[in-house]
């Protein structure tokens, strides 16, 4: 016992060092590719702003592969006895001590972990299934640059200067268009919401100290705080024709943050040191928020999911509902279930499809991760992809087990009193839009429908065609805000063509309901859509009035060819009603986004 003793403790130190600079490598490479996005927003270059976007979320997997070969080469890891992976874990809590991203390398050390031993030692003696380093007040340099967020303390009658050092403490090199100008439209907003309030004596803004970058906005976000009130904040900053910056508003509210830091929204690109101080921060601007969607939106979704799942095995504790198939017409391609108590669903594959669904298992999945790499323009839900997941079988009523056996046998194993899922999407459930329009008065349809639009010319300003457009593919937010979730049938607007319907040779020919034309695999023919969609009188009213373009293939085509032109659209996080341009004149508004 003596001998062997030392060589167990020293394979377990390295094994845990060999871990922790898997991942320091991995975090490097993140918050260098993010601290390059402000060059990027400098110079204008979008394409490669969207391109790190792409990359940066592959990130994580290729340095987990790596950490995971370097352990099975060097130490043969997966023949290692579980006292030596005890071991290796309590090594690597203490390598965590003064650590500035311990909740990351925690989640790092399971993804390896999971990837050499088997499921049956995901327990909580191998891998992290609660944190074990706090996150709470970790020490950070002194010097100013590092901090979290900065602090000003104005007077009422120095706001407007305040505001303008908070602007220039970025250091943008790109020059603004007329920022005193802005400034004082955003001094106009903040007066408007702090009213005439008495300012205490601790009345301050406090800014986070980085940008956050998305497609070609960069947003200063923070709070105003006075006394015992916090109003937050975010104020984006744009290019305009001529390549100079211009603040386009200002939004305040927690229901504007919620909006920009939707699940149906991109991931910030954000340089940050202490990711868990960001988060502690935006908590304290989106309270209803949880943390795992906030990890999520600032780029770091691995450990978003993880926390996401603990959250989910609370919930499963504290609950005694049964999985259901859930409401709404069924799918041919996946088999969507949920919990009546959760507000997300469940989304797993099928074996196999009916014969007009031409596609195949590997070519969804590739859809889905399409999505995860796009800009998702609030149009498209996020989802958490996850591998072997164990849900009480007990709580899954005959009805869905009987679905499951049937349309996705492959996919599923008992284990004792466990119904192990070989691979599921979770997304946010929403009230599918054909059962809200169904249920909707005549001003929530009218609603709906301008959503519907809009939701459509999002999407294809970011270059994706929905592909299947019938009402049951797209949900209703809490917000009355249109999304789109089944991705089985996307592509990218570039790669399809987008036609007219040719002439029938004969009144017989075209009376007869045969197609009398040829259709390629990617041609889409925008004048069909209507039949399908715009059966209901009060729907195809609105419709047409707001939205008849979409039925016509120039409109279509015309975004195809801006887009292969190198045009990258600007999509906004809020109504356009509330951009600042509106309060210029014509010629300086047309500068700002001339297209």
């Amino acid at each position: 016992m003596l001998t062997t003793l030392p060589t167990v403790h020293t394979d377990a130190l390295d094994i845990a060092q060999a871990m922790l600079e898997g991942f320091n490598r991995h975090y490097r490479l993140f918050r260098k590719a993010s601290a390059e996005a402000k060059e990027r927003f400098e110079v204008a270059d979008w394409h490669g702003q969207q391109r790190v976007q792409r990359e940066r979320i592959e990130f994580y997997d290729l340095r987990v592969d790596e950490c995971a070969e370097i352990l099975a080469r060097d130490y043969k890891a997966s023949t290692l006895p579980m006292e030596v992976w005890q071991m290796v874990k309590l090594h690597y809590i203490g390598l965590l001590t003064n650590h500035h991203q311990p909740e990351l390398a925690e989640t790092f050390f399971n993804s390896v972990t999971i990837r050499i031993l088997h499921r049956r030692y995901y327990r909580n003696d191998f891998i992290f299934v609660r944190p074990a380093v706090s996150t709470e007040y970790i020490e950070i340099d002194e010097r100013q640059e590092l901090l979290t967020f900065k602090a000003y303390y104005p007077k009422m009658e120095t706001l407007g200067q305040t505001l303008r050092e908070i602007v220039d403490n970025f250091r943008l090199k790109t020059e603004f268009e007329d920022l005193d100008r802005d400034i004082g439209f955003v001094l106009d907003e903040l007066r408007a919401q702090v009213g005439n309030v008495r300012l205490r004596t601790n009345f301050q803004i406090q800014v986070l100290s980085s940008l956050f970058f998305r497609n070609k906005g960069a947003y200063i976000v923070g709070k105003v705080v006075n006394g015992f009130r916090s109003l937050p904040f975010a104020i984006p900053i744009l290019h305009n024709s001529r390549n100079r910056l211009y603040v386009d508003t200002a939004l305040f509210g927690e229901d504007d943050m919620q909006a920009l830091f939707s699940f149906a929204r991109a991931y910030f690109m954000v340089e940050m040191d202490i990711p868990s101080a960001y988060v502690q921060f935006l908590r304290s601007m989106m309270p209803r928020k949880p943390r795992a969607e906030l990890y999520n939106a600032i780029g770091l979704q691995k450990h978003g999911k993880n926390l996401f799942y603990r959250d989910f095995l609370f919930h499963l504790r504290h609950s005694s509902d049964n999985f259901r198939i859930a409401p709404g017409i069924k799918g041919m391609v996946m088999l969507v279930f949920d919990l009546p108590s959760y507000p997300f669903v469940f989304k797993v594959i099928k074996d196999f499809f009916p014969p007009q669904k031409e596609t195949t298992r590997e070519q969804v999945m590739e859809k889905y991760q399409m999505v995860k790499r796009h800009d998702r323009v609030g149009r498209m839900a996020d989802s958490l992809e996850f591998t072997n997941v164990a849900f009480p079988r007990e709580r899954f009523d005959e009805e869905l087990m009987q679905e499951l056996q049937h349309f996705a046998p492959s996919l599923i194993k008992e284990e004792g009193e466990a119904l192990i899922l070989r691979h599921v999407y979770i997304e946010r459930r929403m009230i599918p839009l054909n059962i809200y329009l169904q249920e909707a008065s005549p001003e929530q349809v009218e609603h709906a429908v301008i959503e519907y639009g809009n939701a459509l010319k999002d999407l294809v300003a970011a270059n994706i065609f929905p592909g299947d457009m019938l009402w049951k593919n797209f949900g209703v937010t809490r917000n009355g805000k249109v999304v789109f979730y089944d991705y089985d049938e996307i592509e990218y607007v570039t790669d399809c063509n987008f036609r007219k319907v040719p002439p029938a040779p004969s009144e017989e020919v075209e009376m007869s309901g045969e197609i009398w034309y040829r259709v390629g695999p990617k041609d889409v023919f925008p004048e069909t859509f209507g039949p399908f969609l715009l059966g209901n009188p009060q729907v195809r009213d609105v419709f047409m009035k707001h939205h008849a373009e979409l039925l016509d293939a120039a409109f279509w085509q015309g975004h195809k060819e801006r887009i292969l032109a190198g045009h990258v659209h600007d999509v906004f996080p809020y109504d356009v009603s509330r951009r600042f341009k509106n309060r210029l004149p014509a010629a300086e508004a047309e500068q700002r986004d001339p297209t």
